[in-house]
């Protein structure tokens, strides 16, 4: 997709080594605005037939991947590290620092332990879960031009099965760190 600031939207896919057992569609928006960006997940269909983790206080939270979860991954162009950043409709969030594929940067988390987010904001419908999450410039890698964006989701139904859910899926199973699954640009709100 080309760099742009207007605002994008993707459509999610699940991984078809992880097949979802109920009807379910999964969109993003994504757009940066003012000193962030703004990322609005919604997931359409059976949302009754899904496990959706229950409001909890809004603090940074490890192991959000393991439930319903939105994530995005983000790398300026060229750079072998990245963020990863992790939004649970229970209102809490998480934000990782890595050096190089899955290599998780110690040093920089212990100068800086939390990056400041905002929590996300749920509206949960009979038919529909929208989480809108705020990403602040500052939380972003530096990048001067264009940034690589990793759009995906972990859902989980009643039952405890979990579907993997990206923009692209570059693998034979899911994979969300892989750099090939960035697939779409966006120019750096830093310009």
């Amino acid at each position: 997709m080309n760099p742009s600031s207007a605002l994008l939207r993707a459509q999610l896919r699940c991984h078809p080594a992880t097949p979802v057992g109920v009807a379910l569609s999964l969109s993003v928006e994504l757009r940066a605005h003012g000193e962030a960006l703004r990322l609005r997940y919604t997931l359409s269909g059976d949302t009754a037939a899904l496990r959706i983790p229950a409001p909890a206080a809004p603090t940074p939270t490890d192991g959000l991947w393991q439930h319903t979860c939105f994530e995005a991954f983000v790398a300026a162009t060229g750079e072998a590290a990245y963020r990863e950043f992790n939004f649970s409709p229970s209102s809490q969030w998480a934000a990782y620092r890595f050096s190089a594929e899955r290599e998780r940067d110690s040093a920089a988390e212990a100068r800086e332990p939390a990056l400041p987010m905002p929590p996300p904001l749920i509206d949960t419908t009979p038919r529909a879960l929208t989480l809108t999450a705020r990403v602040p410039v500052t939380a972003l890698p530096r990048s001067p031009s264009v940034l690589h964006i990793g759009l995906s989701a972990v859902i989980e139904e009643r039952d405890g099965r979990l579907s993997y859910w990206a923009l692209h899926h570059p693998g034979e199973r899911p994979d969300f760190h892989h750099p090939d699954g960035r697939a779409l640009r966006l120019a750096s709100p830093l310009n």
